[in-house]
């Protein structure tokens, strides 16, 4: 079910990793704020956020969330444009770009985060879900980092 979220989110503000040039240190906020607005929109929706950017073996997962039932393993897409627009041209669309490679990637990091030591006892255990589901959501931001629109998509793999 693809939602269109209207709602505002402020991002955290937390600062940016180093890195070794300008364009990327961009990215990492823009990914950081859309991380921060997804976040806040599943904590709107019930959600416990269980990790952010979780390092497996095989890469990271941008969220992990848990509503008592159904944990969720999400992928987050932001674009930022230019200027506010009514209708915005597809190269900007967030979620238009999921391709099969994305869903194999994003199972086998959820069956790794799943599967870690700390599951096994040695950290916070795993919790029981009823239900494991693959979700993305696309951001959009303004060029002074707004949201323009938030769209989930639960279920995308």
């Amino acid at each position: 079910m693809l939602r269109h979220v209207p709602h505002r989110y402020e991002p955290s503000g937390r600062p940016a990793r180093r890195s070794s040039s300008p364009s990327s240190d961009r990215r990492r906020l823009v990914g950081r704020a859309g991380e921060d607005l997804a976040a806040a929109h599943f904590a709107a929706l019930g959600y416990r956020v269980l990790a952010r950017n979780a390092r497996t073996r095989h890469g990271e997962i941008d969220l992990v969330a848990f509503d008592g039932a159904t944990l969720v393993f999400a992928e987050v897409k932001t674009r930022t444009v230019s200027r506010s627009v009514r209708e915005l041209p597809s190269l900007h669309e967030p979620l238009a770009g999921l391709r099969v490679r994305q869903r194999v990637r994003l199972r086998a990091l959820a069956l790794a985060w799943l599967s870690s030591e700390r599951s096994r006892g040695s950290g916070p255990a795993r919790p029981v879900a009823r239900e494991i589901r693959f979700d993305a959501v696309g951001v959009i931001l303004d060029a002074d980092g707004a949201m323009l629109r938030l769209d989930h998509l639960e279920g995308a793999w």
